[in-house]
């Protein structure tokens, strides 16, 4: 599994399964660096609203892997609203990894958090925050630059007046929350979707329906999850700091049926994510 990968539109390689790093903090996940590459992983993801890209920078530099064999990826500040602090944000994160450059960055949301899918839609201060990631990428700050969160219009906004397009688009997606028509506007546009949260934060594993087609392939539902989501030509990027967990989401060398795809596809859409359910990205609201 670790030696697959996508094809960027611009030709960069991204592993198809990584880690993430989103509620561990920087000691943790430092560890969860070094035992992830260690497993295997070469693509490790974080952001700077995560708090812990110091962590991955010491997780890079102990590891004992090249820099140049790993895939980085971290994201711009969701409140960096500007072509200043957008670059800011960006230098921001090198600073804080220690490294010359990340293999992607992602701009975290089209709104601020607090503001998240609410009537104000920042299109045009997004096209400010493009510009800047655009002159990252030009700079070699950055190998690839792309999105998170973004609906169609918010994309067709950037799309409009970009001189570079975006490479992918970071969003919710797993088994029962899929967003198909999301999916395939990307996708026709070049533009790669990765699916974060893809167990659905935990949510989805005591899903009657998805254990019985997890135990017809002999798998855990985390593997069936991410198989399923693979299939789709997502990538990837559960989390953990169990290395035992980090193996076990490796295991992906089984393929769903179609007819299961297709269960998977239909199952009725999760509402409650637990103890996080506050979180903008599932559907709660910041004070």
């Amino acid at each position: 599994m670790f030696n697959e990968t996508y094809k960027l539109s611009n030709g960069v390689e991204i592993p198809k399964l990584g880690l993430g790093t989103w509620l561990l903090d920087d000691a943790q996940t430092e560890q969860a660096v070094r035992d992830a590459v260690s497993i295997g992983y070469r693509h490790i993801d974080t952001a700077q609203a995560y708090m812990n890209e110091v962590g991955v920078g010491k997780g890079i530099r102990s590891c004992g892997v090249a820099r140049e064999e790993l895939f980085i990826t971290t994201k711009v500040t969701a409140e960096a609203k500007t072509y200043d602090t957008a670059t800011q944000s960006i230098n921001e994160s090198l600073e804080k990894m220690g490294l010359d450059y990340v293999d992607l960055m992602i701009i975290h949301s089209p709104q601020p958090w607090v503001e998240f899918r609410e009537e104000k839609r920042y299109f045009q201060e997004n096209k400010e925050v493009w510009k800047a990631m655009e002159d990252a990428y030009k700079s070699g700050k950055v190998k690839a630059i792309g999105l998170s969160n973004f609906l169609q219009d918010d994309i067709d906004n950037i799309l409009a007046s970009c001189e570079i397009k975006p490479m992918v688009n970071q969003v919710l997606a797993h088994v029962s929350n899929t967003p198909f028509e999301l999916i395939e506007f990307c996708q026709k546009n070049d533009i790669l979707i990765e699916a974060y949260s893809p167990i659905a934060h935990g949510a989805v594993l005591n899903n009657a329906e998805v254990q019985v087609i997890a135990d017809k392939y002999d798998v855990s539902v985390a593997q069936l999850c991410l198989r399923y989501a693979i299939q789709l030509g997502l990538v990837v990027i559960p989390k953990t700091a169990n290395p035992n967990h980090m193996r076990n989401n490796a295991e992906l060398d089984f393929t769903i049926s179609n007819a299961d795809m297709e269960t998977l596809k239909n199952l009725e859409r999760i509402q409650d994510y637990g103890e996080h359910s506050y979180f903008p990205v599932f559907g709660g609201k910041l004070k």
